[in-house]
């Protein structure tokens, strides 16, 4: 190999190899004065994980440096925070934010998490009303009654129809009550969502009527207008028709009709025939439908 092509081959790679590390140094000083120069803000955050009901003391929150975009709702004051009940499950090196916290004065624990303008209807239910334990925080339930009919007939046996649909369980827990011997009981109680008109259907509903607890996805608000079932329609196969209150109620007698005075009939108007004699005229009447009286 001619000794002239390969000293041209060597000096193009150390100059290469110069070039090369010249760019990469510069590309690392422009680099690191990009994120010297990258503005930062101080916001707080979550020192721990924080749980739905939490009441934000000054040991949960820290003021720290952040170099991103700031969250919606983030603020470097603990004045702000201290004090406020979590509305939504906050974790550790999280940034605490407005949308997750309840109203000044709320307070914590469950009234917090309460929208405006709902209620929280307290249910006692056990594990096969509860949906074996499946029923949490956050799902969605059907709630479906079964007694039986006011005015309804007794041929159907008990009903069941399905009384609230999509509605969400804001809490699931136990309940310590005493029994009969003041011994302490454990009895399990969810918390639904409702508006106040469903408050008192349900109300009414767990103090007439059984009640049954229905999972359903949390995705599917979609509701379902079903006609109910009956102990009658499981032997019978049918399709149930709860018959109307004015159906079972017994046919009352008609008053009798007083028949109207007969009113006397009309007589009819006298024919009435004209005699023309010569220059003279006469008349003559005839009655009842030309009979002369």
């Amino acid at each position: 190999m001619n000794k002239r092509f390969v000293g041209v081959l060597i000096f193009a790679f150390i100059v290469a190899l110069g070039l090369s590390t010249v760019f990469y140094r510069l590309l690392v000083h422009q680099s690191e004065t990009a994120k010297a120069a990258a503005p930062t803000v101080r916001i707080a955050l979550a020192m721990r994980d924080l749980e739905v009901g939490t009441i934000l003391r000054e040991q949960d929150i820290k003021i720290v440096d952040w170099p991103s975009a700031v969250p919606a709702g983030a603020t470097a004051s603990p004045q702000d925070l201290v004090g406020r009940g979590v509305t939504t499950a906050i974790y550790a090196r999280e940034p605490v934010i407005e949308s997750r916290l309840a109203p000044r004065g709320a307070g914590g624990g469950l009234a917090a998490m309460i929208p405006q303008g709902m209620r929280a209807v307290a249910v006692r239910v056990n594990e096969v009303v509860g949906v074996a334990g499946f029923v949490v925080p956050g799902m969605r339930v059907d709630i479906l009654i079964s007694g039986n009919s006011p005015g309804g007939s007794g041929n159907l046996g008990t009903l069941t129809k399905t009384l609230l649909q999509n509605i969400e369980v804001l809490s699931a827990g136990q309940d310590f009550k005493k029994d009969a011997e003041g011994k302490p009981s454990m009895v399990q109680v969810v918390n639904l969502l409702v508006t106040p008109e469903q408050a008192e259907q349900l109300s009414l509903a767990s103090n007439q009527t059984t009640i049954q607890l229905i999972l359903r996805n949390p995705l599917d608000r979609q509701t379902t207008q079903t006609p109910g079932a009956a102990m009658a329609q499981l032997f019978t196969g049918g399709k149930l028709r709860v018959p109307q209150p004015e159906e079972n109620e017994p046919a009352r007698p008609r008053p009798a009709r007083t028949p109207a005075a007969q009113e006397p009939p009309k007589k009819a108007a006298p024919f009435v025939m004209e005699i023309l004699s010569g220059t003279k005229k006469a008349e003559a009447k005839f009655e009842n439908g030309g009979e002369d009286k």
